[in-house]
């Protein structure tokens, strides 16, 4: 197993030592220090903002954790990923403690000029596609996390295909915690005109309730025309603090899908935006949010329609028990000139606890005339009913609420074309579910 040794606390010494020891270009450096000074000028959210106001982080101990003192690849054995039984993949990459450990390439794709590992390297190598892409999707000054993202990034994944190219292999991106890491993570995923492809990302921890911090940016830039399938299955211990930032830049006739899945985690605060840039573009969205113990997972959704005739929808769905909370908010925004656009979002939450609590808070904001934007949400617990006709069929409480729960996934688990993914998130959801009071 790999220990990385960090540097305490996030300071001005420890930022110089960081940037001292990476083998980067001088307009990335530039990058980091600006952001560095957002990071230091901006106060920590807290709940009198409203974003955060049902989200509390004074427990939070930042100063416990640290830049990684050591910029060359991770050692030791890597985890398994859940996503990847029975698939024959493009490539993968695998992070520990957000330091490189393995990127690998098949040479069919290299020779198409398709690039695909670690961006710490790749920025170094290919610095005229990084530095053309880097932040175009991701705002640095957006929060302090955000600021915090933008200077000490590391072990991240670049995905480049090229224009025309259409890589019918998926690509995998796996990043671990050790107990007490930190991972720093970037996704730069660029797919160019009348590109395809599917990246397949995930995360674990080495050490069961270990805990640790991520602090992540995904972007994901969509050429014209072009067609990605981005699955993210967060999968972080029980002892994990988990901020990202994720947007996704969809241009003219592209198509997006994007499926999230949060299960771990200890707290979590996540934006993930979707921004519809030209004309036609499309977007599904999938949420599966599944917590137990004292979790509280809080996502913020944006579909920001900016250009015309683009078509929007997302189905977010969460299952809770113990004493675990999720927050949603979604939102609608549809620019001025965004006529016939087309906008939906449901989401759909099941308790499993009396001591469960989720808050759902849908909204639109539209400034077209010419639109069909619907909204919803919905809260319930487990039909006793259902449970006892299931059970008079010689099945266990447990077993009956594990078929309720899988049959309350099921409509997201049937929008995800593919099968790898569906069977290995049924296979984690099942093996959280306990006893039903």
């Amino acid at each position: 197993m790999s220990v990385t040794t960090t540097a305490a606390g996030f300071t001005q010494e420890s930022f110089e030592r960081f940037v001292a020891q990476r083998n980067e270009p001088g307009w990335l450096r530039e990058l980091r220090r600006e952001a560095w000074q957002k990071f230091e000028s901006l106060p920590m959210p807290s709940q009198r903002d409203e974003e955060w106001m049902r989200t509390d982080i004074r427990t939070l101990r930042l100063q416990k954790f640290g830049f990684s003192s050591d910029g060359s690849p991770s050692a030791g054995a890597a985890p398994d990923g859940l996503l990847t039984h029975g698939v024959e993949l493009g490539g993968q990459t695998i992070a520990i403690d957000s330091r490189p450990h393995t990127a690998r390439l098949n040479e069919k794709w290299a020779a198409k000029g398709v690039l695909f590992g670690s961006l710490d390297e790749l920025a170094a190598s290919h610095g005229e596609v990084v530095k053309k892409h880097l932040f175009r999707a991701f705002t640095p000054g957006y929060d302090r996390f955000a600021a915090l993202h933008a200077a000490a990034w590391s072990g991240g994944t670049l995905l480049y295909v090229p224009r025309g190219v259409t890589v019918d292999e998926p690509f995998h991106m796996l990043s671990a915690l050790s107990s007490g890491g930190v991972d720093m993570g970037h996704t730069l995923v660029i797919l160019e005109d009348g590109a395809e492809a599917t990246l397949l990302a995930e995360t674990t921890s080495l050490v069961e309730g270990g805990a640790g911090l991520h602090v992540g940016g995904i972007e994901l830039l969509v050429g014209p025309r072009a067609r990605l399938r981005y699955v993210n299955f967060q999968n972080w211990s029980a002892g994990v603090w988990h901020f990202a930032h994720q947007k996704a830049l969809v241009d003219s006739d592209a198509s997006l899908q994007w499926t999230i899945a949060a299960l771990g985690a200890k707290l979590a605060k996540v934006n993930q935006h979707v921004a519809l840039t030209g004309p036609g573009a499309t977007a599904q969205v999938n949420g599966v949010m599944f917590t137990e113990g004292k979790q509280h997972l809080a996502y913020n959704t944006l579909q920001h329609h900016e250009a015309s005739q683009c078509r929007s929808d997302l189905l977010y769905k969460a299952a809770l028990q113990d004493d675990s909370r999720t927050v949603w908010r979604g939102m609608i925004r549809v620019d001025e000139g965004a006529q016939k656009t087309d906008g939906y979002q449901r989401n759909d939450n099941l308790m499993l606890s009396e001591h469960s609590r989720s808050d759902s808070i849908p909204g639109l904001e539209i400034l077209a005339d010419d639109v069909r934007c619907t909204h919803g949400s919905t809260t319930g617990r487990v039909d006793d009913e259902q449970l006892f006709y299931a059970r008079c069929r010689g099945l266990t409480r447990k077993e009956a609420v594990r078929m309720v729960v899988t049959g309350f996934f099921q409509q997201v688990f049937d929008r995800i074309t593919i099968e790898s993914v569906r069977e290995a998130l049924g296979l984690a959801i099942a093996r959280r579910i306990r006893e039903y009071e």
